[in-house]
């Protein structure tokens, strides 16, 4: 998900894995949920911003916990409203740029997935 001025959206997050990294927003798909009513839940928890999901950007597995394997699915968001502030999981929760997001201790392979998806930040 980005701004105006392209900037990605992302999360600090406070549990593990990987506590204390930025990363996109985003969490579990509850028993009946469909991903599009988990992502728009996720993000409104985390960020208080209320969006629309779109398509899916990409699926990346990611090694958890105790030998566990999270499949991680992305989709493309559009803000509809709210007001950004952290919340849920989330430590903090900001806009990024390109460069800044480089400077982030990010969630591990966080970047080069973006990249393979040709989903970094514009600015």
């Amino acid at each position: 998900m980005y701004d105006a001025a392209g900037r990605l959206l992302l999360v600090r997050r406070t549990r593990p894995p990987a506590a204390g990294s930025w990363s996109l927003p985003g969490g579990r798909v509850e028993p009946g949920e469909t991903d599009a009513r988990a992502v728009a839940r996720e993000v409104q928890e985390e960020t208080g911003l209320d969006i629309t999901v779109g398509a899916l950007v990409g699926v990346v597995e990611q090694d958890g916990p105790d030998g566990a394997v999270y499949e991680i699915r992305d989709y493309a968001c559009e803000v509809r409203g709210g007001t950004l502030r952290p919340g849920g999981d989330a430590g903090d929760a900001r806009w990024v740029s390109r460069e800044e997001l480089t400077t982030l201790p990010t969630s591990p392979g966080l970047v080069e997935t973006l990249a393979g998806w040709r989903a970094l930040p514009r600015s």
